[in-house]
């Protein structure tokens, strides 16, 4: 362009022809330490057929993508820190795709993981060679102990809990099959039955991930808040089938759904999921803290109005009363207030409420 002002990106032929010789030039650079890209009659002019001859050296290619190489360790190290593995804890480096013939990308592998990536399969195939062995172990075809292949959830899988958050029982990148179980309670007294909402992505709030679904577990016998125990159970197995259940311990009844796959999500929507909950982390745990906040301090109203109910007579008027007070107070402050004022009225609450406790010891002590 500088030196007959054409341009061959107008030229969708001329701009095809070029990216072909580019990828040559780049191969016999993993191999060489100069390559030319030659084209006769690449284009026309005004003073007729342009020809493109020029050479490339292999510190020239690699200044043009050091940054890329650069950044293509940024999902390394997040892999790592997802696995919760050091550098040290890792036995071989396998490369995959044609690129990591460079060398350029393998001495920066090396100088990272400070040792030699194995480089004994063709990294155009460890991919077909590795869904091929994966095939083989599903059909039973292929087997042993020397051969384990694992998969792993890609989000976060939990359930929807008091004040809409998501609580996660099996975290992202772990390992399949793998279950976990967790006991829950009702929110109310007298609650009969609870609505399971199975979540699936890296956000505190519910209304933040995606639902997989939903199911009632009723029959529940009518009790306090907190008292009944439900049993919620998540299972995954090799095929990536969640089954996800719940039992109430009281009577034993269950209710059960299973979601394949455990997913139905692209890999671009997973990434945009993950990337979301990094950009919104700090926000996420302001209104995370908040909701704790006003569950505990919802918590404590409950406990000091049955306690009051339980002492009847037997406590000072004038205590009563200024427990009542402090409940009414917090009950305003947990509608509109922030987060330290719902804080500091929680505080008072539990410290006029322990005056109670104090006054009935001492006159039982009487």
């Amino acid at each position: 362009k500088k030196e007959h002002n054409v341009d061959l990106r107008k030229d969708p032929q001329a701009l095809q022809r070029l990216r072909d010789a580019a990828e040559k030039a780049k191969i016999e650079l993993s191999s060489s330490m100069e390559s030319e890209v030659n084209l006769p009659f690449i284009t026309q002019g005004k003073e007729g057929p342009l020809h493109l001859v020029m050479k490339i050296t292999r510190a020239k290619l690699e200044s043009l993508v050091g940054n890329l190489i650069e950044k293509s360790l940024e999902p390394v190290k997040k892999c790592l820190s997802d696995a919760k593995l050091s550098i040290s804890d890792i036995n071989e480096v396998v490369m995959v795709g044609g690129m990591t013939r460079m060398p350029k990308v393998i001495e920066v592998v090396k100088a990272f993981f400070g040792k030699d990536p194995n480089r004994s399969v063709n990294p155009d195939e460890v991919v077909a060679v590795g869904a091929a062995i994966q095939a083989g172990v599903i059909a039973g075809d292929v087997g042993g102990k020397d051969i384990l292949l694992v998969d792993v959830t890609p989000l976060t899988l939990g359930v929807e809990t008091l004040g809409s958050v998501s609580t996660p029982l099996i975290q992202r990148n772990t390992s399949v099959p793998t279950g976990k179980t967790e006991i829950f309670s009702t929110a109310a007294d007298n609650q009969t039955s609870v609505e399971i909402n199975i979540l699936q992505g890296e956000r505190p709030l519910a209304k933040d991930n995606k639902s997989l679904g939903r199911f009632i577990l009723d029959g529940i016998p009518p009790a306090p808040r907190g008292v009944p125990q439900v049993e919620v159970s998540f299972d995954i197995d090799a095929s990536g089938l969640l089954t996800v259940t719940a039992k109430d311990k009281a009577t034993g009844k269950t209710q059960a759904i299973k979601i394949m796959g455990s997913t139905g999500l692209t890999k671009e929507e997973i990434e945009k999921m993950k990337t979301e909950a990094e950009q919104n982390a700090e926000k996420d745990k302001e209104e995370k803290e908040k909701i704790e906040v006003k569950n505990k301090a919802d918590n404590l109203i409950y406990t000091s109005e049955k306690s009051l109910k339980d002492v009847g007579d037997k406590a000072p008027k004038e205590l009563k009363e200024s427990i009542e007070k402090k409940i009414k107070e917090l009950k305003d402050i947990s509608e509109k207030g922030n987060k330290e004022d719902i804080e500091k009225k929680t505080s008072e609450l539990s410290d006029e409420l322990q005056k109670v406790g104090q006054y009935m010891y001492k006159k039982e002590e009487k």
